[in-house]
Parts: structure tokens; C-alpha cells; sequence
């Protein structure tokens, strides 16, 4: 057991993040000036002392790494840096240093990030700046949230329900009225959607006419002249119809994700998947029957009893069924999955494991003439690592890299969306949520509107 001492240092939030990339919870007790006293006597327990009183913030992280990987024999690939966006990274030093070769020594040595690392997010940050230039004021990522599922993954921590059919409609019928609502102020104060995004949950869980009548409400609504993307989320196998593929294809829909996670049927078992991999592969076809452009597949490395021969299965199926997007997850053990209920380690234990499974995903997928073009990080990842966007040149989402990038409005609606007011003089976002229970959402969508009114409507 550590005992580790932050001197000066009265928030130790960002500190405890970089530590848990070393050591688990349970083997180190974490103090600061705010609560060095009120916890003197638990942590007298621990029977080596580690204390720091470097108080400027990337300084202690350094301080933090070199000790603990002294201490560890553990070198983390990300270095200091424990946010979701290290791509963003690139462009603010990139902004503020003036020159490549300046942003990648500083990724090296300050930031302490590995030489893979850097090769990787430099790369996605050189083809997003290809694809995309930087928004203009009025232009605006639109997201549309629909919150069931068929049933739950064991690692799911998402806002996804299993309702009655009676509950889904009412609550369609409210995110109607907020699509209308919203479309009407979008047109009054300028705002036009660039990219629309229907995700959830599994909008695909809805029938036929609910999604028609859904994206007939959407294309109505908003001006549609400057559009450049519309993708749904199709995720579930199982949800997936020649009837509502149609629905997709008729109301302009472009992209959409098909996500088998696997094709090993033992684990899509364990984990609560309601598909089979056959399922996945006449999904898959189907949707090519009916002409959408682009389909995505999601899959994670690191899932349970998985093999790098099986993570390698997944992979190849995927190369070979030409999906133009391939998005490669890590496993991440939310707080809100069932899968920490089961084993609260599980993270720490397939490390090693997804390494391995990432460094093979991008050999060949980079072979295949697949690019990383948006990635990001989440908490309680195995080995702390990333997520990865593969694309075909050509077949990248717009969507992704501008929610990355953090530079663009986003509306959001339905329950649990989170619009993100963008102030491009301030460079700086301004968050306001929807309620996520779509019940409670159902209930009070008048104060949904009265938010967007006096907080997005009203700059």
C-alpha cells in the first residue's frame, strides 16, 4: 500500500487519474492539502510514502510518471495526458507553437507520450485537416437521441431502455414536438445542420413507420440545402429489416453503423448480445442490397474470455465484407455497466491483452488502405489506450471529427443529448442537457425547450 502526498494541491482529481494508470485503487491512498488531516489516521496502513511538493500541474504529472513507472516498471503509452482528446491536442500546440517538428518534440518530452502515440494522432490530425476546414458560425452538428435497446450489454453504460412499444411512442411523440420546435429556431436565427446524427440506444429498435415518420419530422424541420452527412445508427443486427433499411434509404440517410462487437457467437453470449455473427453478416448484406453508401462497423478489443485470434477473426471479416468505416473500441468498464459487478479489475487484467489486439487491428488495417481519422479516450479503459476510427479515403464522419474537435455547436435532442454551445472568441463550450430518463424527458419537455431557448437560442 502507497501513501501518496500532493502538497499545495487542493484538488487531486486529475492526479488520481494518471496514478490508477499505475497502480489500482485499492494498493494507494491519494492525499492533498484538502484532506491530508481528515484522513490522517486510514492511511496509516500504508507502508511506503511517496510525497510531492511540485505544485504546477504538468510538472507534478511528470513527477507522478517517472516515479511510479520507476516503481512499476510500467511506461503508459498516453504519458501525463488523461483527457478523451489528445488529436485536439495537436492543433492547440500546433496553434501555439507554429511548426510540427516543435508539437512533436513537446508531445515527447513534456507530454511524455510514446513514439506510436504520437505517429498515430498526428496522422488523424493530418487527414481530419485534409477532410474538413473549420466550421463556419452558424453551422451545426445535429444529434438526435433514441434511448432503447433490445436488451443491455453487460458492458453498456449508455442511456438505453427496454420499454413497451405504447412508451416508445409517447416518447417519439415528444421528440417530434422538440424537432419541430427546434427546427423553427435553427431557421430564425440562422443556424443550419452540417451533419445529422440519429444515435442512441439503437434507433433501429423503432418499426418501419416510426422511422419513417421520425426522418419525415427531421426533413422537414431543418434546411436541408447545406447537409453534407446523415447517419443513423443501425447497431443491433438483430434490429435490422429490408423494411427499414428502405425507410433509411428513401428519407436520404447516408451512413449507418452495424456493429457486431465479435463474430465469436460464445462471447456476443456472455455479453448480452441478442445476434448471432451470421446475424451481423446478413445485416451487413442486406444493407448493401439496399444501397446505403457507407456502413461502419463497431467492434472492442479486450472483451471477456476473448483471444488475439479472435479479436483477429473479428477483424479480417471485417476487411473482407469492405466495410468503408471500421471503428475499433477498447473495452471500457463504466461505473454504470454490469460488467464491474461482475469483476471490478477486469480492465487491469486485459491490458497486456489489448495491446496487443490494437497494435494488430492497426497493422492491418492499414495495409487495407484504412485511416485513423478521429480517436478518443475514455476512463477505465483496459491498458488506458484509446479508441480508433478507421476509414476508407473518402468515407470518414464528419460528425465524429467535429464532436471531437470540440470547435462546433451541437444541437442535441431527445433524452439524454447534451447540446454544446460553441463561443469561437472564447474558444470555450457550454453544455446544455436534456434530462436522460426519456420518461422524466416525456414529462418535462417544456423546461427541455425553455433550456435551449435561453441558452442556445438566445446568444
Amino acid at each position: 500500500m502507497y501513501k501518496i502526498i500532493l502538497n499545495g494541491i487542493t484538488n487531486k482529481y486529475e492526479y488520481d487519474e494518471l496514478i490508477k494508470v499505475f497502480l489500482r485503487p485499492e494498493d494507494y491512498i491519494l492525499l492533498c492539502d484538502s484532506d491530508k488531516k481528515d484522513v490522517a489516521d486510514e492511511s496509516e496502513k500504508a507502508e511506503r510514502l511517496l510525497e510531492f511538493d511540485e505544485t504546477e500541474k504538468n510538472a507534478l504529472k511528470q513527477a507522478l510518471y517517472r516515479t511510479l513507472s520507476e516503481l512499476t516498471g510500467k511506461s503508459p503509452e498516453w504519458g501525463i495526458h488523461t483527457g478523451v482528446r489528445p488529436v485536439k491536442l495537436v492543433g492547440e500546440l500546433l496553434n501555439k507553437l507554429g511548426s510540427m517538428d516543435k508539437v512533436l518534440d513537446t508531445l515527447k518530452n513534456f507530454y511524455l507520450f510514446n513514439d506510436e502515440k504520437i505517429s498515430l494522432i498526428c496522422n488523424t490530425y493530418r487527414i481530419q485537416r485534409e477532410i474538413l476546414d473549420t466550421p463556419v458560425p452558424n453551422e451545426v452538428g445535429l444529434y438526435i437521441g433514441i434511448p432503447f435497446c433490445p436488451t443491455r450489454c453487460l458492458y453498456c453504460s449508455f442511456t438505453s431502455n427496454q420499454s413497451k412499444p405504447d412508451k416508445i411512442q409517447e416518447y417519439l411523440d415528444a421528440l417530434h414536438k422538440e424537432i419541430r420546435y427546434t427546427g423553427e429556431k435553427m431557421k430564425r436565427t440562422g443556424m443550419y445542420p452540417e451533419s445529422v446524427y440519429i444515435g442512441g440506444g439503437t434507433p433501429t429498435t423503432l418499426t418501419a413507420e416510426q422511422l419513417n415518420a421520425l426522418l419525415g419530422e427531421i426533413r422537414k424541420a431543418y434546411d436541408w440545402t447545406r447537409v453534407k452527412e446523415f447517419t443513423v445508427e443501425a447497431g443491433r443486427p438483430d434490429t435490422i429489416t429490408p423494411e427499414k433499411l428502405h425507410v433509411l434509404k428513401e428519407n436520404g440517410v447516408g451512413r449507418i453503423s452495424i456493429n457486431p462487437q465479435t463474430m465469436k457467437d460464445k462471447t456476443l453470449e456472455l455479453i448480452g448480445r441478442s445476434h448471432s455473427s451470421s446475424d451481423f453478416i446478413n445485416a451487413f448484406e442486406m444493407a448493401r442490397n439496399a444501397g446505403i453508401p457507407i456502413i461502419n462497423t463497431d467492434i472492442i478489443a479486450g472483451l471477456p474470455e476473448e483471444t488475439l485470434q479472435d479479436f483477429e477473426n473479428t477483424v479480417d471479416t471485417m476487411i473482407g465484407l469492405g466495410a468503408e468505416n471500421i471503428t475499433v473500441h477498447t473495452l471500457a468498464v463504466k461505473r454504470a455497466s454490469r460488467l464491474i459487478d461482475l469483476d471490478k479489475e477486469f480492465h487491469y487484467k486485459q491490458a497486456l491483452n489489448v495491446k496487443d489486439m490494437l497494435a494488430l487491428s492497426k497493422d492491418k488495417l492499414y495495409k487495407q488502405n484504412y485511416k485513423p481519422y478521429y480517436l478518443y479516450r475514455q476512463k477505465h479503459m483496459a491498458g488506458s489506450l484509446e479508441n480508433v476510427g478507421y476509414a476508407r479515403p473518402g468515407c470518414e464522419g464528419i460528425y465524429n471529427i467535429r464532436i471531437m474537435e470540440e470547435h462546433q455547436t451541437i444541437v442535441a435532442l431527445g433524452a439524454g443529448g447534451i447540446s454544446k454551445v460553441y463561443y469561437p472568441t472564447e474558444n470555450r463550450l457550454e453544455r446544455v442537457p436534456n434530462v436522460s430518463n426519456f420518461e422524466i424527458y416525456i414529462s418535462r419537455l417544456e423546461e427541455m425547450l425553455r433550456r435551449k431557448d435561453d441558452n442556445l437560442f438566445r446568444r
